[in-house]
């Protein structure tokens, strides 16, 4: 029995690697069926996705709740607070809710799992799928954890399915290929349920639209059913959607970069296929105000963040940082987790940085700063574990042309976004 929610969390957190060694998924069925599944009384759509999933999850949500729907919401990982992964209507669950759940579910794997528990996201996840029934919600937008397939999220069936991005990543989990990694995301599709597809590799969508066949599910593809033209790069960006569900034209977006117009553009899609009467009016609306933390995020005039965790993601920055900043020096700030190949992540930041600086972060499966420098072939190349420290160092050097890009895992951006808030109030205080 969890007496607080720091005693909770402290405990949850370790839950790596889980000490259940049943088949997967198991672990999470016995406790929702415990539970009286109450997976089987809520909607769902199902984002799964190498890149762009927490921004579509985001955008998909503003579309509902300007439509007037109560909206759940599943995301990983937080930015402050564990709460912040279970939403209703953008506010988290409570700590008095959430430690009265993880008691229930503690007592179940007590008695029939014989103490063996699974992994923290698994338990998150039961959580939020008992959190959203009770709640009643109109629909809830469940995020993968890792990949899809045999995701502990993969015991709902969705009105709705997305897979927003294939890349490698987790290759000991997914594998080591694009058809592989697509197979395990390709897992959350189900009989006779839309699909929304942002992938773009041919031969990860040939998988993809193999499971979707095989299920008869209707797919909605970007560039093929679904059409972006007439885009505008103002602030907000501007552009038009057509598909088979309508044209849509003049779309204000507040997210910066041409990917989160394709973002938007697939939660546009995974809306209207959960209910085609939202009215172009709800959508412009949703997407004006539509913004996500952590995700090129201008924290300062001259320092941004964004969790691009993958090469896929920081193609994806530097596309934005050339496109709207296309005259600033860019200096990085780069940490990561050591399960990531970074080679072409630190080569792609090599072509454009004025300077590279590489830190780390307090968690057990984080890459060494070091380790990470390595890789840079750039002529300016600096180590410093203590990223506090070189956060502060690099701020205090800024010139006018110079533009701070702190990027990398979103666990690092978790805790350097609070940091730099932390700062600047202390400054404005001064």
């Amino acid at each position: 029995m969890f007496h607080t929610i720091e005693e909770c969390t402290n405990f949850i957190f370790q839950l790596k690697a889980s000490t259940y060694k049943g088949e997967p998924l198991e672990a999470v069925r016995i406790i929702l069926t415990e539970l009286g599944n109450p997976q089987e009384t809520v909607k769902f759509i199902h984002i799964a996705g190498s890149n762009g999933k927490g921004s579509t999850v985001n955008a998909t949500r503003e579309i509902l709740m300007e439509h007037g729907l109560t909206v759940g919401a599943f995301t990983s990982p937080h930015l402050e607070f564990v709460n912040e992964r279970v939403t209703i209507n953008k506010e988290p669950i409570s700590d008095e809710v959430f430690l009265h759940y993880a008691n229930k579910i503690s007592t179940i794997i007590d008695e029939k799992l014989h103490g063996q528990y699974p992994s923290f996201f698994e338990i998150m996840t039961v959580i939020a799928l008992l959190y959203f029934s009770k709640r009643n919600v109109d629909v809830a937008l469940i995020e993968t954890g890792i990949g899809g397939r045999i995701d502990s999220t993969n015991v709902i069936t969705p009105e709705v399915s997305v897979i927003t991005t294939i890349s490698l990543e987790h290759t000991e989990i997914l594998g080591d290929t694009l058809q592989k990694v697509a197979y395990e995301k390709a897992g959350i599709i189900k009989e006779g349920k839309p699909v929304v597809i942002g992938v773009k590799q041919q031969e990860a969508l040939d998988v993809i639209f193999e499971k979707a066949t095989n299920c008869h599910a209707p797919v909605y593809v970007l560039n093929q059913e679904i059409e972006l033209f007439n885009i505008r790069k103002n602030s907000p960006q501007l552009f038009d959607y057509k598909s088979q569900q309508g044209t849509i034209n003049d779309i204000p977006l507040a997210m910066q970069g041409a990917h989160q117009i394709e973002n938007a553009a697939l939660a546009i899609t995974a809306a209207l296929a959960f209910d085609s009467s939202i009215e172009a009016s709800t959508i412009r609306q949703a997407l004006k105000n539509a913004r996500w933390e952590g995700r090129f995020e201008q924290v300062t005039e001259q320092v941004i963040i964004d969790g691009a965790h993958n090469s896929e993601g920081t193609e994806a920055l530097l596309n934005t940082l050339l496109e709207f900043y296309p005259n600033k020096h860019y200096h990085f700030i780069y940490a990561a987790l050591s399960d990531k190949d970074h080679e072409k992540s630190i080569h792609l930041m090599d072509e454009v940085a004025a300077s590279m600086s590489f830190t780390e972060i307090s968690i057990p499966r984080a890459a060494r700063a070091k380790d990470l420098a390595n890789q840079s072939t750039h002529s300016f190349v600096s180590v410093d574990e203590n990223w506090q420290r070189l956060i502060e160092k690099m701020i205090a050097n800024l010139q006018e042309e110079d533009l701070l890009v702190i990027t990398g895992s979103l666990y690092f951006i978790s805790d350097v976004r609070q940091f730099l808030l932390e700062m600047r109030q202390h400054d404005s205080q001064a």
